[in-house]
């Protein structure tokens, strides 16, 4: 199991974090850190865990400085890693004991050769870890017409197999996309891999003023979301994830290609097309909300 963790002034909580990955029940495993050039104390508390573990258990690399999604890409597309598991991780969350015994409980019915990827539902903490509810239960099976249009797990949860992430070294390191863990599902159901979304969370996903992208609850979230997608952000999104999904088309099953090409093609033309398009395509999102915003998104060009 390779753990690929992206670090950037973490020194706050990055103890925290390790401290909770030593102590799973699954022990098989190497942290890869990819440190995005950190000005805190976070490469010494590194260094002292690298001292303690030793270089068969952490090991250090410098990220390429360009935000979290491209440290990401970059951790999970460097050669010199090889696993038959692996595992992305935030510098400030806390793993259940059994996080990693239930990913590979879950990825192992897929075998060697399927892609296969892992995600789950989140506990919510703060700052001083005090609980602050789940994250949204989704319901809607997780697949691929679901990833053109809606991420489904959070990275922080996701672990997938050797096979998932030879389809992500197909696509390269060098993509624009906005969030890795989205890509991930994309990628992977795209190539036709199996997606499992365990509804029981084994991961404490802390909410602070740092987090980059946060838990998205609440009013305020799902405003904010909305003029969000009327300025074009989801869009935007989905541009780019599509600029991936044609590096990795050769992977694609042939169903699977029917969907991307009815739904790209919804994404352009005159509203009735994009509107009949979006239809045939059968992409959706979790709720029936979500699904309405898809078709407000689809009448004023946005998506």
């Amino acid at each position: 199991m390779a753990i690929l963790l992206c670090s950037y002034n973490g020194e706050r909580f990055i103890r925290e974090q390790l401290d909770s990955i030593k102590s799973q029940t699954y022990s098989n495993w190497k942290v890869w850190v990819s440190d995005d050039g950190s000005s805190d104390r976070t490469l010494e508390i590194l260094a002292e865990y690298r001292q303690l573990w030793g270089g068969d258990r952490l090991q250090v690399v410098r990220g390429p400085s360009r935000g979290f999604a491209p440290n990401f890409l970059s951790l999970v597309c460097r050669p010199e890693i090889d696993a038959a598991y692996f595992s992305y991780a935030d510098q400030d969350d806390v793993w259940m004991s059994g996080k990693l015994a239930r990913a590979i409980q879950s990825l192992q019915a897929s075998g060697d050769r399927e892609p296969a990827l892992y995600c789950s539902r989140t506990r919510l903490i703060d700052e001083a870890g005090k609980s602050m509810g789940l994250s949204p239960l989704f319901t809607q099976k997780p697949d691929f017409r679901n990833a053109l249009v809606q991420n489904v797990g959070g990275g922080n949860t996701m672990v997938f197999n050797a096979a998932g992430r030879r389809i992500l070294l197909a696509a390269g390191a060098d993509l624009g996309v906005v969030a890795h863990d989205w890509w991930t599902y994309v990628a992977i159901s795209a190539a036709g891999g199996r997606i499992v979304y365990d509804p029981e969370p084994y991961l404490m996903y802390r909410q602070h003023g740092g987090n980059l992208i946060g838990s998205n609850q609440g009013l305020s979230a799902r405003l904010a979301r909305i003029r969000l997608l009327m300025q074009g952000q989801l869009r935007h999104w989905i541009d780019a994830n599509v600029a991936g999904i044609i590096r990795i088309a050769a992977e694609l099953p042939l169903a699977h290609q029917r969907i991307f090409l009815e739904f790209n093609a919804s994404r352009h033309g005159g509203v009735v097309r994009r509107l009949v398009g979006l239809k045939r395509s059968g992409v959706y999102r979790q709720t029936f909300g979500g699904n309405i915003g898809l078709i407000v998104a689809a009448f004023f060009n946005k998506l």
